[in-house]
């Protein structure tokens, strides 16, 4: 116990998951409305054209309210401010609270500074193929490029100049994050040092003295920046952003895994055994990997609408999986330990501490159950403890696999409760609740036997 606690102290005031943690908590309202917005499209402006195979359960396919469909532009575009610039967002975010936790409080520059160093690594040049005869039908420009080439020849074109999508979204989450911290520290180190700092008379206004103390420090940090990007652009030959990709693919192919996500969970839920927020201190770790596959998901999904394995290259564990069958009533599914308590308990402290905890178990917050039994170093709960939120991940994922559960594509919020929870996650579709229902119902029978012994305890108790 005493070395869990040092490792989760440890991490927990560690600056960088610090920073990072905090980071995704700050930025979850805005990933919460972006997938609301994609359910809104489907379930409410989605109109399915006459004659079509596939009917949605939408408000827009009722007799007279296929009008609904003309709003769509008004969730797509909320949509697309909301999920596709993640990783700007994040690179902020993250470089503010690391900025904080390294002294420099209310640095504006900071924030600043950090967006900058983002685009400095971005392509800004965009280039596309296309058939020779079709070059030389769109554009004159592209004439000499595709003269004397054949036909069905692919050749490049200049398409102009921007920012592509994946540059921003979740594909570049990780960049994000290294520059919001690595640009974050040499910055704070070299305003600390002292040695790069312009000084100016004290008759300069302070706001003017503070942008002019500050401007070394950024020059040395853009032009960083700016030859990394450099080496790896013109040198290298590839952008820093599809080195990082393929860098995190196979930690994020664990993590997302069903084998390494268990072994997370199973973490968690050691650390919920000796009163230490599991998920709070684990988030660092795991909240990029699962919020990135979910925002992979929920793309995917605006795509065609289909949140079924067959219907695309899906992650089944992600951030809103873990949402509907780790956490749901809380981690340990407590609520299912609730319920067994209610119907096969004899124990009146039991009962009491259950009825407390029923109106927080529906919002997912199970704190008043973990403390009041107490779970927390309970030897005869701790199985149920454990298995409970294993078996239900397991079942949630065989579920998935075989196509009777809908992918979760929808970042509900986690105080959702739960079946409803289940269905907004996988995108409107009722096969989602069902699977939540069926995962927290073997949650009641894993707990049932443990609180039918656990009877025992008072006429032993008063034996001795």
């Amino acid at each position: 116990m005493n070395g869990l606690l040092t490792v989760a102290g440890k991490m927990q005031s560690n600056k960088v998951l610090s920073a990072i943690k905090d980071a995704f908590i700050d930025n979850m309202p805005i990933v919460i409305v972006g997938a609301f917005c994609t359910l809104f499209q489907w379930v409410v402006f989605h109109h399915d054209p006459a004659g079509s195979t596939t009917v949605y359960l939408s408000l827009a396919n009722i007799p007279g309210l296929a009008w609904l469909e003309n709003l769509t532009p008004i969730v797509t575009t909320a949509n697309y401010g909301c999920m596709n610039f993640m990783a700007v967002n994040v690179c902020i975010l993250v470089a503010m609270h690391f900025a904080e936790n390294l002294g420099r409080h209310g640095d504006k520059t900071v924030p600043v500074l950090a967006l900058s160093s983002l685009v400095t690594l971005m392509s800004t040049s965009i280039t596309a193929t296309a058939k020779a005869s079709d070059v030389v039908t769109a554009s004159n420009g592209a004439l000499e490029l595709a003269k004397g080439a054949a036909e069905d020849t692919q050749v490049s074109i200049a398409a102009g100049s921007g920012v592509l999508q994946s540059f921003t979204d979740a594909n570049a989450l990780f960049v994000g994050l290294l520059v919001g911290i690595l640009v974050t520290l040499l910055y704070v180190k070299l305003v600390n040092s002292g040695k790069v700092t312009i000084k100016l008379p004290d008759s300069v206004p302070p706001n003017v003295s503070a942008s002019f103390a500050v401007l070394f420090p950024v020059a040395i940090c853009i032009l960083v920046v700016a030859v990394i990007g450099f080496i790896f652009n013109n040198v290298i030959g590839t952008n820093i952003f599809k080195v990082i990709a393929t860098i995190m693919a196979p930690l994020k192919a664990i993590m997302t895994g069903l084998p390494g996500y268990l072994l997370v969970v199973f973490l968690m839920m050691l650390l919920w055994f000796f009163g230490i927020h599991g998920p709070n201190v684990m988030s660092a770790v795991t909240t990029a990997f699962m919020t990135q596959a979910s925002a992979e998901n929920l793309a995917i999904y605006n795509e065609i609408g289909k949140p079924y394995l067959s219907a695309g290259n899906y992650s089944i564990i992600c951030n809103a999986f873990g949402s509907t069958f780790f956490s749901m009533t809380g981690s340990g599914i407590t609520g299912g330990l609730i319920i067994a308590i209610m119907l096969f308990s004899k124990r009146d402290d039991y009962k009491a501490i259950a009825k407390l905890a029923i109106p927080c178990g529906i919002f997912d917050i199970n704190e008043p159950i973990i403390f009041g039994i107490p779970m927390v170093m309970n030897p005869l709960f701790a199985v149920p403890f454990f298995c409970a939120p294993l078996l239900s991940v397991i079942i949630g994922y065989v579920l998935t696999k075989i196509g009777f559960c809908p992918i979760m594509v929808v970042d509900a919020p986690w105080t959702t409760p739960p079946v409803l929870l289940g269905f907004l996650a996988s995108g409107g579709k009722l096969m989602g609740a069902l699977s939540q229902l069926i995962a927290f119902a073997s949650s009641i029978l894993l707990y049932t036997p443990f609180v039918i012994a656990a009877n025992k305890a008072p006429r032993e108790e008063a034996a001795a």
